[in-house]
């Protein structure tokens, strides 16, 4: 019988935005093994009700822990929402939920605005409301969905007009001189940094919880004594997704590719 800590971890999303958050724990834990699960098929999940997500999110545990997962990430600030206490209870092993970076961007000395974009569940449950409660209290926040930015990354494009338009009117109405920070509150929307930044400029710090959420895994398998040992010379990953073609795999490859050589420059 395998050993645990020789068991891949798992992650999924609701499409393929979570392969932004695969790239920073890849980049932190080359060793490990890992089985990604995006769920095309469904996406976005920002527009389901919460018992929806539910459901759809322990259909997919229940696939990873079949497949033999050590640990699950939920790479999904909206997933994480509606479904992570439901999946806690349910399974034994970690299950490492993700949440809109509004700490870190409430610790910036500034008195100006901060953008939270995320999907409209997101913002709608008791996870973020106890963020606004806990850290924003003493800040001008503007809770910002942007759908269609999803919609985007699940047809593959990362660049060109169509992203800087749909940046462009997400923005809509809001005054950017006024805003001293962005958290990306879905994993969607980081692919798309680079084009938030071109529209923004450079005086706004755009802030995600890809990185914290990396180093809260690494330390819970850690704590486990689950960290795989030997060393590896190539990323050891199988990727599924419930559309179930090669094309979708390939361009979940792609995204990968483009997200480890971001983290990289």
């Amino acid at each position: 019988m395998m050993n645990d800590e020789n068991l891949a971890i798992g992650i999924f999303d609701s499409g393929m935005g979570g392969i932004s958050v695969l790239a920073d724990i890849i980049n932190l834990l080359p060793n490990e093994k890992y089985i990604y699960y995006g769920d095309s098929n469904n996406a976005p999940y920002g527009i389901k009700t919460p018992e929806e997500v539910k459901k759809l999110c322990i259909e997919i545990c229940d696939f990873l822990i079949y497949k033999g997962v050590k640990a699950i990430v939920v790479a999904c600030n909206t997933a994480t929402s509606a479904a992570i206490k439901e999946l806690r209870k349910r399974y034994s092993i970690p299950i490492i939920g993700m949440e809109p970076a509004l700490k870190p961007a409430t610790s910036i000395q500034s008195d100006g605005k901060i953008v939270v974009m995320a999907t409209n569940m997101t913002l709608k449950e008791k996870k973020f409301k106890g963020l606004m409660d806990k850290y924003g209290k003493a800040r001008d926040i503007i809770k910002l969905p942007c759908p269609k930015l999803v919609e985007l990354i699940e047809d593959g494009i990362t660049e060109g007009q169509e992203v800087e338009d749909s940046i462009r009117q997400c923005f809509n109405g809001i005054d950017i001189n006024e805003v001293s920070s962005i958290v990306l509150g879905c994993t969607h929307y980081i692919f798309l940094k680079d084009y938030i930044r071109k529209f923004t400029g450079n005086n706004i710090k755009i802030i995600d919880g890809n990185e914290g959420t990396a180093r809260h895994l690494r330390n819970v398998l850690k704590q486990k004594k689950l960290l795989k040992n030997t060393i590896e010379k190539e990323i050891l990953l199988d990727i599924y997704n419930s559309k179930n073609d090669e094309e979708i795999i390939n361009l979940s490859k792609k995204l990968l590719t483009f997200s480890l050589e971001k983290l990289e420059f």
